[in-house]
């Protein structure tokens, strides 16, 4: 990527770094030579349009592909696939929000977060059972622990899976289309519940999106892909990429516009 699509944020070194990453399924290349920082304590969206890659860059971030080339650092240490032994340290460091959420539909709510408490570390089942009521309560489920997943409303299942992805105090929190499937209210909800989680915890939140209210309500920075590119053809601040980019892949997205043949304007 050049230098021109480079942020302007520099008050930090970045916890996570991305390394002139391919990535792709088979002989497809859906992505290539990209490369990218991410700030600590910012939010971060990737968007674009669909069959971009957002998605599959998602999983190489967070180990869940085996990039063909390149690599990606977490706060300096090398992400390894997830099946091929990745680090309990870097595990402990993120929480993902997948896009259906993927609560286990056996479990109560409270048994869903505590999950990975109890994987990860060996505290006592009081400070456990603390830690649960602690994180629902910062996602507004308060009273609902001992419901089952397919007792919650979709918005209530995207905080249910919220609160387990911060169950470890992660300094990452990685989220995967949040809106998807959500009513606009509810949407509202969560953007504000990543705001807050932000502001007053200072976590890093990296979101993969193309909801453009979502995007210019929470995202401090954004890296645009491109399907034919095959890399990043925008990045900075989606207030400035709405009002002021020049390349009419970029103005058609911020403006909800249909493409068409007239090309990227330089």
């Amino acid at each position: 990527m050049s230098e021109d699509l480079q942020s302007n944020h520099t008050a930090s070194p970045p916890i996570i770094s991305v390394r002139n990453l391919t990535v792709g399924y088979g002989d497809e290349i859906v992505l290539r030579d990209v490369s990218f920082d991410v700030l600590q304590g910012e939010v971060l969206a990737i968007l674009g349009r669909s069959g971009c890659g957002k998605s599959t860059l998602f999983k190489a971030m967070v180990g869940l592909i085996e990039p063909i080339q390149g690599e990606v650092y977490i706060d300096g240490e090398k992400v390894l696939p997830v099946l091929e032994g990745a680090s309990e340290k870097i595990l402990r460091k993120v929480g993902v929000l997948f896009q259906s959420g993927a609560l286990f539909s056996s479990m109560t709510l409270a048994e869903n977060v505590a999950f990975p408490i109890r994987l990860f570390t060996k505290l006592a089942e009081r400070i456990v059972e603390r830690l649960v009521m602690l994180k629902l309560a910062e996602v507004g489920l308060t009273g609902k622990e001992r419901l089952l997943p397919s007792e919650l409303s979709g918005g209530m299942q995207k905080r249910a899976a919220l609160a387990r992805a911060m169950a470890l105090d992660p300094k990452i929190l990685f989220f995967d289309e949040p809106s998807a499937g959500l009513d606009p209210v509810t949407s509202a909800e969560i953007d504000q519940t990543i705001l807050r989680i932000n502001a007053t915890l200072g976590t890093t939140v990296v979101i993969v999106t193309h909801e453009l209210h979502s995007i210019l309500t929470v995202a401090d920075r954004v890296i645009m892909l491109d399907k034919d590119e095959k890399n990043i053809i925008a990045a900075g601040s989606p207030w400035e990429l709405k009002e002021n980019a020049r390349d009419q892949r970029v103005v058609d997205f911020f403006n909800r516009s249909p493409a068409d043949d007239r090309g990227p304007v330089r």
